[in-house]
């Protein structure tokens, strides 16, 4: 049976023009959604004010799409911070035009505090569920605007109320869903993530000189794009001062062109906010460096972002930000602030970079980077387009919302409703996991690579592997250690000379306390000697008890191999080698680190069968014993051989080991992965 949702948009119409004060990514979103919903069979409606007389009462939009202006205040534009007084008619309006409908409405869609105002009340009446998305929210606006913000004080209760009715709140990036939880008292299992997106069909990459031919711009010009609302809290006074800083200390001929505005032709007595940016661009010395195009229909924007090598968004703070997004969609490297959306959707170093917001000193250094590195621009492109086009288009913003509109339409959760809900949080942390290890792939291969040949070569020569596992992590070192000393793969070897130190014998996964640590590192002291290696894991951030002991190894000569996750602290610098697993969540870290133990196993059994993989090998006799399949006796014989001559194979704790052919392993090198 066919859904039937209502969306409100107390202020944003999908009809609306873009690029004004109180018309941006909220239209969009609203028209977006919907159109993508109606293709996936939803019937929408969309309630939005009536803020011209020449407008219908009732318009038919596209795909069946209704959109319904509500007479509520006069039919003229009100600023939104003035719109409360009249959402009392607004939501009667909205309550009559529902009752007197033939076929009822499955579920409401607010859009903004006051639409979650309105929902609010037809739910009370007539006890219809509803999904709001606040696409902002009024404290964290506070926060950073201060005085600037004038919102009245209500909206703070009246946001209080929405968050306690709303049977799901929808949050566009996890910053917005914490300030849900932390600012609002959000219950976690009512906030789902949803983001926003782009149209395939309406930006997609252009060829920059077939866009700056467009447009009438010179092509060999550098060019920087900001684009979107004129409004003090985008930052746009950031973007020029940034620039400015570009040309004048980094010595980079540019110009920058702003879009946006309230008129077609650029004009401070109908857009206040472009008279003041152009007194800064006046006070910076590039005035005649900054072009202000005025407001342009999206047609014409994959033009624009195409035509730019940068695009930059510096806001104070940013619920989510689409303008991002369409620009990595046509292949522009983003240099955006770190906050909000943008940190979600713009990859550091990926996409484009990542800035303190109001430091334009930082923007200038970003810019003027990616001006000395054209190559690099290229890849960040290539990685752009890929990563909006996999994450975020609204084809799947839509399929995402769906989902959420099913669960709560649900009135009874069957066995199978339960088990494909239970599917797709395992989906979801199965693809999270999966795009730990596929990161993991690219960044730590080398380290891991170096891992094996020091474990192998000291094993050849007669020495040692101490592990040591901090906390959760210890269950990984017991399972390192078991595999060498057992086997891993090859059933024919010997054991290999491993042995697991931890900072409490009676239980090596035990909280760690002053006592626990020293007698790790007593432990070290004990077995431990030098040409050794020693392993530490870790997925805590920070651990003393393991850096301790790597500072311990260190100090007695030991080579040391670090497998911890992001925010380690100081320990990878202690460590020769550092496996880095590329996430700061302790579960993926663990994970991540249980595969990783398996490919260095294999890594190192695959060096060790090797008679000539290392000048050294002969010292190890485990591949001919293995071979020769000799009983455990004769084992326990050879390795108690090896461990004889660890005194004369140690290397009096100098910082290289043997490599193949005799080349010196030095850990000091910079490389992916590695310290």
């Amino acid at each position: 049976m066919t859904k039937r949702i209502a969306f409100i948009s107390d202020h944003a119409s999908p009809v609306g023009i873009l690029g004004g004060v109180d018309s941006g990514g909220q239209n969009v979103y609203v028209g977006q959604l919907a159109k993508n919903l109606a293709a996936l069979g939803y019937e929408v409606d969309i309630f939005t004010r009536r803020d011209s007389k020449r407008l219908p009462e009732i318009a038919e939009w596209v795909n069946g799409i209704r959109i319904i202006h509500v007479p509520a205040g006069p039919p003229d534009y009100v600023p939104k911070e003035q719109l409360l007084p009249f959402m009392g008619d607004f939501a009667d309006y909205v309550l009559q035009f529902f009752k007197c409908q033939r076929k009822g409405y499955d579920l409401v869609h607010p859009n903004f505090w006051m639409s979650g105002l309105v929902a609010c009340e037809i739910k009370r009446q007539l006890g219809i569920p509803f999904v709001v998305t606040f696409h902002a929210l009024g404290r964290v606006r506070r926060l950073h605007q201060k005085d600037a913000d004038k919102f009245p004080n209500e909206r703070f209760d009246i946001e209080d109320r929405i968050v306690t009715a709303a049977d799901r709140i929808i949050a566009e990036c996890p910053q917005d869903e914490e300030d849900l939880i932390r600012l609002y008292n959000a219950d976690p299992a009512k906030v789902t993530i949803v983001p926003c997106g782009f149209d395939p069909t309406e930006i997609w990459p252009i060829s920059k000189p077939l866009a700056r031919f467009a447009l009438g711009l010179p092509p060999e010009e550098r060019v920087i794009l900001q684009l979107g609302r004129l409004v003090p809290r985008k930052g746009i006074d950031t973007a020029i001062r940034g620039f400015a800083r570009l040309v004048k200390n980094h010595g980079i001929e540019a110009c920058m062109h702003i879009v946006g505005g309230e008129s077609e032709e650029p004009d401070p007595a109908v857009t206040p906010e472009i008279g003041r940016l152009r007194e800064i661009a006046k006070e910076e010395g590039v005035a005649e460096r900054v072009t202000f195009v005025g407001r342009r229909g999206r047609e014409s924007l994959k033009y624009y972002y195409s035509a730019a090598d940068i695009f930059v968004t510096t806001p104070w703070y940013e619920p989510f930000g689409i303008t991002p997004v369409e620009s990595m969609a046509c292949g522009t490297p983003v240099v955006g602030s770190n906050v909000g959306g943008i940190k979600f959707t713009v990859r550091d170093g990926e996409t484009g970079y990542l800035v303190r917001p109001k430091d334009a000193d930082a923007l200038a250094e970003r810019l003027a980077h990616l001006y000395e590195h054209p190559k690099l621009m290229s890849v960040l492109s290539r990685q752009a387009i890929r990563r909006a086009n996999d994450l975020f288009t609204w084809h799947q913003v839509a399929s995402s919302m769906a989902a959420v509109y099913e669960e709560v339409l649900a009135p009874t959760r069957s066995r199978r409703q339960e088990q494909t809900q239970l599917v797709t949080v395992l989906n979801r942390s199965f693809d999270q996991l999966v795009e730990v290890l596929q990161e993991s792939r690219r960044r730590v291969t080398p380290a891991l690579l170096d891992a094996a040949d020091l474990v192998s070569n000291c094993i050849a020569r007669g020495g040692r592997i101490l592990i040591s596992g901090s906390g959760p992590s210890g269950m990984e070192a017991l399972r390192l250690t078991s595999k060498f000393v057992d086997r891993f793969k090859n059933e024919e070897r010997v054991g290999l000379p491993a042995v697991m130190v931890s900072e409490t014998f009676a239980d090596p996964f035990a909280a760690v306390d002053r006592e626990h640590e020293s007698l790790l590192l007593r432990h070290i002291e004990t077995v431990g000697k030098a040409g050794d290696v020693f392993i530490g894991i870790t997925a805590t951030k920070r651990s003393r008890s393991v850096l301790a002991a790597f500072r311990s190894a260190r100090n007695q000569g030991l080579h040391s191999i670090a497998l911890t996750g992001q925010n380690s602290g100081d320990l990878p610098q202690a460590a020769d080698i550092a496996i880095i697993v590329p996430s700061g969540e302790r579960e993926h870290i663990l994970q991540s680190q249980l595969v990783i133990i398996h490919l260095l196993c294999e890594l190192v059994e695959e060096r060790l069968a090797s008679e000539t993989h290392f000048t050294n090998v002969a010292q190890f006799p485990a591949a001919k014993i293995g071979r020769s399949k000799v009983k455990s006796s004769g084992r326990r014989g050879n390795l108690d051989g090896a461990n004889a001559g660890r005194e004369s194979a140690s290397n009096g704790g100098n910082k290289t080991y043997a490599r193949p052919s005799g080349k010196s392993g030095n850990r000091n090198r910079e490389r992916a992965g590695t310290r």
